[in-house]
């Protein structure tokens, strides 16, 4: 059974304990590449990464993009969205069907 992560700053992931997902604090984008690696190897399927620190580990992302897992989606930290995981989730999009369907949403 695969499992599901979430990675962050304490006061961005913490509430996620609650639904029961796994959480990993880190304010660190060394800490929290450790991190992904070590969850990549152990059977998570998902791994939510505030955004944050996903614009400060792009290349950890485009490694694990052509993987089946895990999938690293970005979600927005305490300080707000920064727009980073909806332009990747339109990007995704956009290739599967040929087209942005998203627009003027």
């Amino acid at each position: 059974m695969y499992n599901i992560a979430v990675v962050g700053d304490r006061e961005s992931v913490l509430g996620f304990r609650a639904l029961g997902l796994s959480v990993f604090p880190t304010d660190t984008p060394e800490r929290a590449r450790e991190t992904i690696h070590r969850l990549a190897q152990e059977d998570y399927a998902v791994i939510y990464l505030t955004e944050q620190l996903g614009a400060q580990l792009g290349d950890l992302l485009a490694q694990y993009q052509t993987q089946l897992t895990p999938a690293i989606l970005l979600i927005p930290g305490k300080e707000g969205s920064l727009g980073i995981g909806m332009e990747k989730i339109t990007s995704t999009v956009e290739r599967a069907v040929g087209a942005d369907i998203l627009a003027g949403s």
